[in-house]
């Protein structure tokens, strides 16, 4: 029997790993039997992750706090990652930001920083781990969390430095699978709908966005902790080796209206 998505001896990366889906996904790839280096900015926060997984999964773990607007402690991270496995063969790109405003009223200091941290921050780390571990090891799987407005516009809230950004990791994603193909590292991205979350929780249990769901998704619900797990396993496999550049959406069928 081929176990197509077993992880063993693996080591992945998850950045935004102090909460939420980051957490969701290092946990999915842990219960595969990946090894989880857990990326943040808050050290407490993904410390106490790293912990969790390592009690509940019983693989190894190791929590680096990173702020990836800064290219020098991502390069520091990925060398520490290095120093302590020897090896990365997965990276999930979760880490980002939404600034929510009108259009017209959004700031200069807004759109770059959702830039800086959802475009440019995604480039930063995929940088560092392909050319200092994947390239040379002539394989890796690099997942970038990227979202269904990345594909489409909105109505219910105004975030367009978000959809430009999450845009931006959509054809960035396709760029780099074409490059790096070569050497045995595929790129693909999930483009997730609203999934709950403890920070999301409350707006999507409103009477509006409830009604919302009903319109707009023809699952008429939103994500559920879990939902997007397998989409992440599936990228994530050795198996998956002849699927790049592609861009996944996850989002109850939002995208297909």
């Amino acid at each position: 029997m081929k176990a197509y998505f077993d992880l063993k001896g693996q080591v992945a990366i998850v950045t935004g790993c102090s909460a939420g889906l980051g957490v969701q996904m290092a946990k999915a790839l842990a219960n595969q039997g990946a090894a989880i280096v857990a990326l943040a900015r808050r050290k407490e926060k993904i410390e106490a992750v790293a912990k969790e997984i390592a009690d509940e999964f019983g693989v190894k773990t190791l929590a680096i706090p990173c702020d990836i607007t800064d290219t020098a402690r991502v390069d520091a991270a990925v060398d520490e990652v290095l120093a302590t496995f020897g090896r990365i063969d997965i990276l999930i790109n979760n880490a980002g930001t939404g600034a929510v405003a009108p259009a017209e009223d959004i700031t200069d200091e807004q759109f770059h920083n959702e830039m800086n941290i959802d475009l440019f921050g995604t480039f930063r780390v995929a940088r560092a781990v392909a050319k200092k571990a994947m390239i040379p090891a002539k394989y890796g799987r690099i997942i970038n969390i990227a979202s269904m407005y990345g594909l489409v516009g909105n109505k219910i809230a105004g975030s367009a430095p978000y959809h430009a950004a999450k845009g931006g990791v959509v054809n960035m994603t396709r760029a780099l699978a074409a490059e790096w193909g070569k050497y045995g590292i595929t790129v693909n991205a999930i483009c997730p709908g609203y999934f709950y979350t403890d920070l999301t929780r409350e707006t999507l249990d409103s009477d509006f966005f409830q009604q919302n769901a009903k319109t707009m998704i023809p699952e008429e619900r939103y994500g559920k902790e879990g939902e997007l797990d397998t989409a992440a396993i599936f990228l994530a496999s050795p198996a998956s080796s002849y699927v790049t550049g592609v861009n996944l959406p996850v989002d109850g069928g939002y995208t297909a209206m």
